[in-house]
């Protein structure tokens, strides 16, 4: 009998209890949609915020002291410290190996300049910054696998007239736009680099195959391929400092504190930052497997990251909580207006003996039973909300979190009950005599 009196008030009312499951079924397809991507943003984010540079730099432990100390830059010439160019494949074997998306050596220096092809000779006059790096390296590693890495890949922004180099051009170079303009250097010029070696150790020629538009201090350089600058300088297998692109975790207190000093966390607090992505645990396992290195967040971009993120999931969050709330005004005027078109009924059900709670339990009943159609027809609505949301704003998928479905289960009924309180409310205060009577 019960159950029949649920489905006539359904059957009777499907006009008012369709629109409840499409309020429903939008609200939960919102929070579906939400979730999935808040759960999956952090990533997301990270990878695009990588494609704009490093989060970390490595240095020499005595080129680091004399900076903090003196505010000595690591190409100054005066730190004359080096890393070893055969440990930089370690950097992927650390605990977070997976989240280390690319990295590349520089070997900085300084030279006399001479331009051919321009029109100008300047021997002897015109200083240029010399930077050897890894273009695109291909790099075996200790676990066995092999990867590409190097500058192309993490200064993608560049502007690049004429083309990018690779690693086995030894003799080519890219001029930044600075020395171009001042010099008039153009693709398919020769240019010759001395660093003051004596002899023709330290001098070489290079062909300039790119000219380059960075937007930074780069502008003022002229790369060269590593093993030409380690070459020139007389440094082979040495380079002066290491940028590391990594996906982080948003620092908080305790990642702060271990900043600071790793020796005042207690073991249980080592554990969890030791096995967390922050910036400064990742730059502590480089310095384990990399001999005298000192690696530092570059903060401006690591904490940028962890702030625009926090931002993005902040953002979600409030979309998912006002999507909710308008769901239970929206059921909560329609129930309410339901119970008001039954309110003979109700009143008759009470006058022949029916009590408060049996008669709340039949109404609740059959607006849960719409509120359980209408969220999972939302759960799976929101699947492919998130689907586009990922497309169109990171050209990826989203990943579906199974730990979504009990939460936004929750929620709909959370909603849904929430949207009832005002109508149970009305259907506690009405009193038969008045309803029957038509008062």
């Amino acid at each position: 009998m019960y159950w029949r009196m649920v489905a006539g008030a359904l059957f009777r009312q499907k006009g008012k209890m369709v629109m409840v499951a499409l309020t429903v079924a939008l609200g939960a397809s919102l929070a579906t949609a939400m979730l999935n991507v808040m759960l999956d943003v952090g990533d997301k984010v990270n990878q695009e915020l990588k494609t704009y540079g490093a989060n970390i730099n490595v240095l020499p432990r005595g080129a680091s002291l004399l900076g903090d100390l003196y505010g000595l830059d690591e190409d100054s010439g005066l730190p004359d410290k080096y890393l070893a160019e055969a440990e930089l494949g370690n950097i992927k074997t650390i605990f977070w190996a997976f989240n280390i998306v690319d990295w590349t050596p520089y070997l900085k220096t300084r030279a006399q300049l001479t331009v051919q092809g321009g029109g100008k000779n300047l021997a002897g006059v015109a200083e240029a910054r010399v930077v050897g790096t890894w273009f695109s390296h291909h790099i075996e590693l200790p676990t066995g696998e092999a990867l590409d890495t190097g500058m192309r890949n993490m200064k993608s922004w560049w502007e690049v007239q004429g083309r990018w180099l690779g690693d086995n051009e030894g003799n080519a170079a890219m001029v930044g736009r600075i020395p171009a303009e001042r010099y008039g250097i153009h693709v398919g010029d020769v240019i010759t680099l001395d660093t003051g070696g004596g002899g023709d150790e330290g001098r070489a020629a290079f062909l300039v195959q790119g000219i380059f538009n960075a937007g930074g201090d780069e502008d003022e350089a002229i790369y060269v391929p590593l093993a030409a600058a380690q070459g020139l300088t007389g440094r082979e297998g040495l380079v002066s400092s290491v940028e590391v692109s990594a996906l982080t975790t948003p620092d908080n207190e305790l990642s702060r504190r271990a900043a600071q000093d790793p020796k005042s966390l207690s073991i249980k607090e080592w554990d969890t930052w030791y096995c967390t992505a922050y910036v400064s645990a990742i730059c502590y396992q480089i310095d384990e497997v990399i001999s005298g290195a000192v690696s530092k967040p570059i903060r401006q971009v690591a904490e940028s990251e962890g702030a625009i993120l926090q931002k993005t999931q902040l953002l979600m969050l409030l979309i998912t909580i006002l999507s909710l709330a308008g769901s239970a005004l929206a059921i909560s005027n329609l129930v309410t207006a339901g119970v008001m078109e039954r309110a003979a009924e109700i009143g008759l059900l009470k006058a022949i003996g029916g009590y408060d709670a049996p008669i709340s339990a039949l109404v609740l009943t059959g607006i849960m039973i719409t509120g359980i159609v209408g969220g999972a027809a939302g759960y799976f609505a929101g699947l492919g909300f998130a689907q586009i949301i990922g497309q169109s704003v990171f050209d990826q998928a989203i990943e579906i979190k199974p730990m979504v479905i009990p939460l936004v289960a929750i929620l709909v009924f959370l909603v849904t009950l929430a949207g009832s309180i005002p109508s149970v409310r009305l259907l506690l205060s009405l009193r038969p005599a008045e309803v029957l009577h038509g008062r």
